[in-house]
């Protein structure tokens, strides 16, 4: 009588799970919807595609600030959405295309590169933070500055 309830008991467990997992699996129409709609977005990614990632000023005098935009297109099919831009350093400026740039369409991210204090060849980086794969990329550029001393000149003899 014992293993007959148990059996019983196993047998009902069994009903009632599989009923319970029917139960999960019903969607209703609204959520059909917009489950075929994200899958139909799936496949859209926004891609960056820059003019030239890499900029040389050049040499420039120490203390000089110089600027620089590069020019980007947006080569996928979803918008491109940039959200921060950061710099290498304080002695950089990034500004950037606020709206999101359609596929085809074009944007741009601007620096201001200040170089006082520095001297040499230097080499800097914006990272910006985006809605591509990858979900971050980069521009740099490099100058090399010439230090302009503190204009002595050394006495003729």
């Amino acid at each position: 009588m014992i293993k007959k309830s148990l059996a019983m008991l196993a047998v009902a467990s069994v009903a009632l799970v599989s009923c319970k997992k029917d139960q999960a699996l019903t969607i209703d129409d609204a959520t059909a919807k917009r489950a075929e709609l994200a899958h139909a977005d799936a496949g859209k990614l926004a891609l960056i595609k820059f003019e030239n990632p890499e900029h040389d000023f050049g040499t420039i005098q120490q203390g000089q600030k110089v600027e620089h935009t590069f020019k980007y297109t947006n080569a996928g099919t979803a918008d491109l959405i940039i959200t921060n831009a950061k710099a290498s350093c304080g002695c950089t400026v990034p500004d950037y295309t606020k709206e999101p740039v359609a596929p085809g369409k074009t944007g741009e991210v601007h620096v201001v590169f200040d170089s006082t204090g520095k001297s040499g060849e230097v080499t800097k980086t914006v990272t910006l933070t985006l809605n591509t794969e990858a979900g971050t990329e980069q521009v740099s550029f490099k100058a090399n500055i010439e230090n302009k001393g503190i204009g002595v000149v050394p006495a003729a003899h």
